[in-house]
């Protein structure tokens, strides 16, 4: 099923509404762009920014935007490989920038994450979604699209679930809430988790500003490129998986000294997956109670947001509002009405 021939139009391959979109003022000067809420029969394309999906996976996570009405296609090479990525540099950007400039597509899911996207970040071309707003959904690997696309073009995107979907990992909530992100105008409202890693961290009081951010690591190695979103005023997001206590520590304190975190209005925690130390030494909440305490804003942690059971999804570059007491993480929507 997932290996059809290849479409004309894009360099895609089909496994399956247009509108100009508008620009919105933001606080500030920031010129914002929101792509139209999809719809049934929506287009949308599956591209492989960085690692090779898992062909059950995805069939997985193409049958569940199916059951919302969508019309699937698959970037030419979603499903290539070249050592550990997806395709060579020029392939999967080619694929990616097929999918952002094509105007019959109003939405670009990408397959998976791993590693990838800051070899081809450079050379994305962000004329398509200036002149066409397009939801654009993925996490991890793919913070530096996300990046790019809001530095240059404004263009609120989605932190989310990928197409290389586990039922185990990312279930029927979590769907549903991918789902009412892209396809309704409602605002997103993410509840403190007791039971996540970053629960404990907690710095009262209230902020509001664009939220921007993403995986933890990537922000940190994106630093002085020009994929990194400018964090002043703004609810700085983070998470991230597989990373020492230590190595937190290390990533946070790289904010601090280049002045990030002394610029942010607030910090919303995701889920700090897999984060063990040696033991005796701090675990991964006292490490953010350490680096976080002290700046002077609120911060709220354990939301499920990011590599963890249960994810759910965000936009990116939409005004929020963190409410650190009443535990909550309120995000205007990411789409606009068509």
């Amino acid at each position: 099923m997932l290996r059809m021939g290849a479409a004309a139009a894009g360099g895609a391959v089909l496994v399956g509404g247009l509108e100009t979109g508008a620009a919105q003022a933001a606080p500030g000067a920031k010129r914002v762009l929101r792509a139209p809420a999809l719809a049934p029969g929506d287009r949308v394309r599956v591209v492989s920014p960085g690692s090779t999906p898992d062909p059950t996976n995805m069939a997985r996570g193409i049958e569940i935007l199916r059951s919302w009405g969508l019309e699937v296609e698959l970037g030419t090479h979603v499903f290539a490989t070249y050592g550990y990525l997806a395709g060579t540099d020029a392939q999967r950007l080619a694929d990616l920038n097929a999918a952002l400039n094509d105007p019959g597509i109003r939405a670009v899911f990408a397959a998976r994450g791993g590693y990838g996207t800051q070899r081809i970040v450079d050379g994305i071309d962000v004329s398509g979604v200036r002149r066409d707003p397009r939801v654009v959904v993925g996490f991890s690997d793919i913070t530096s699209i996300h990046g790019k696309l809001w530095r240059e073009a404004g263009l609120v995107t989605f932190y989310g679930p990928m197409v290389n979907w586990s039922d185990d990992r990312t279930g029927p909530d979590s769907a549903e809430a991918l789902r009412r992100a892209v396809m309704t105008t409602a605002p997103v409202t993410i509840t403190r988790d007791p039971a996540e890693t970053a629960a404990p961290v907690l710095v009262p009081g209230r902020a509001s500003g664009p939220l921007l951010g993403g995986c933890l690591t990537l922000l940190s190695t994106s630093l002085g490129a020009g994929d990194i979103p400018k964090f002043d005023d703004a609810i700085l997001f983070f998470e991230d998986v597989d990373e020492a206590p230590y190595s937190i520590d290390m990533m946070l304190t790289e904010l601090r000294r280049v002045g990030v975190l002394s610029r942010v209005a607030g910090v919303a925690i995701g889920q700090i997956t897999n984060s063990v130390g040696e033991p005796g030494e701090w675990d991964a909440a006292a490490v953010l109670k350490d680096r976080l305490s002290d700046l002077g804003v609120p911060v709220l942690g354990g939301l499920r947001l990011g590599h963890g059971n249960g994810q759910l999804t965000v936009p990116l570059g939409a005004r929020a509002t963190i409410d650190a007491e009443a535990g909550t993480l309120t995000v205007q929507p990411g789409v606009r009405p068509r």
